[in-house]
């Protein structure tokens, strides 16, 4: 399947020379969202089960598209075997930042307990600390969730939140998956040769 994948002719980044500058660029629909919250503040949180299922929908497909563009990367460069793993390496890093980040500014947008229930018996100081940096807690959240951590502490109680969860542990097993299965392809394909 990963030879099949990586012999597609017909992809969105054709050259491993701009996939890097192009990646930050699945961040833009957050911006129009950032503008709706502040502008439209009701109208924002009485269509937020749609807005954040249709975020959720539009990172999967993103991130779809990121891993074909690894692969083609990885199987297409005309560099050194090193330096092409190099970049497929940095590459999944710049994929996870950019799909914890997402999910992370979905968290805040949505307001973090709203989404979650906190599981935790926390001095009212230390609550209070934490609400006030909602931002940090959706990045805490959102890393935890996608590395498949999950240590518990904060469980959905909104099904958009569970349905982000859900997607989110799978983009994070899957893209650790794929990573595991190029490097295993690129260790064959230098004993071959």
């Amino acid at each position: 399947m990963l030879t099949r994948l990586a012999q597609r002719k017909n992809r969105l980044i054709v050259s491993d020379n701009i996939a890097f500058a192009i990646l930050p660029l699945v961040l833009l629909p957050l911006l129009p969202q950032v503008w709706l919250l502040h502008v439209h503040h009701d109208w924002f949180l009485s269509h937020r089960d749609i807005i954040m299922t249709l975020d959720i929908a539009y990172i999967v497909l993103a991130r779809l598209l990121l891993l074909d563009t690894a692969i083609y990367i990885f199987s297409h460069s005309k560099r050194h075997f090193h330096i092409a793993l190099l970049h497929v390496v940095m590459l999944y890093l710049e994929v996870t930042v950019i799909t914890i980040f997402f999910y992370a500014v979905i968290y805040w947008f949505f307001d973090p307990f709203h989404l979650f229930h906190l599981n935790s018996q926390l001095a009212p100081e230390n609550l209070a600390v934490i609400r006030s940096h909602g931002f940090i807690l959706s990045m805490y959240i959102s890393a935890v969730t996608f590395t498949t951590l999950g240590s518990g502490d904060w469980i959905p109680q909104t099904l958009p939140a569970m349905i982000a969860v859900i997607t989110e542990v799978i983009l994070g097993v899957v893209q650790g998956g794929v990573f595991v299965a190029i490097l295993l392809y690129a260790h064959q394909n230098k004993e071959i040769e």
